[in-house]
């Protein structure tokens, strides 16, 4: 892939918006469309095609197995938490009004913290595993175990 010299101009370019991109549609899901799920997949994207165009052991190096890993369990600890944090005070589970201790706006503090905790959680999780499945069926089919052409 050395001599498409045009691609990997264009991919530089791209990827700093590709991941930007996922993370307005992270942190805008609580008011309008899109969320964790939607932002997983666009930031997921962004490695994917840099493991397209640069190698997958070179993506390897950006981003090693055992960061992506973390990421996917540290995600998946965002979204208990919450809901084990709502329980231990005294809500149901994933209960938002029981996130937050502000008596004035106490529910409607404890929605909009609980939702972007949990979009957080699920955006993490998401953006983790996708990557892993890519590395999982690149590394299984044989398809990056040298430089391309």
């Amino acid at each position: 892939m050395n001599q498409h010299i045009i691609l990997r101009v264009i991919t530089k370019i791209l990827i700093a918006p590709i991941i930007l991109f996922g993370l307005y549609v992270q942190f805008h899901g609580d008011f309008g469309a899109g969320g964790g799920f939607q932002a997983g997949v666009i930031i997921a994207v962004g490695f994917i095609l840099h493991a397209l165009i640069f190698g997958l052991s070179t993506t390897q190096q950006v981003m090693p197995m055992w960061v992506v890993r973390t990421a996917a369990c540290f995600g998946v600890l965002i979204y208990t938490g919450v809901g084990v944090y709502t329980m231990l005070n005294g809500g149901n589970f994933l209960d938002y009004d029981f996130v937050s201790h502000d008596p004035v706006g106490y529910a409607v503090a404890g929605q909009h913290l609980g939702i972007l905790l949990i979009e957080a959680g699920v955006g993490l999780t998401v953006a983790a595993v996708m990557v892993l499945v890519f590395y999982g069926f690149a590394d299984a089919a044989g398809l990056f175990g040298t430089e391309r052409d």
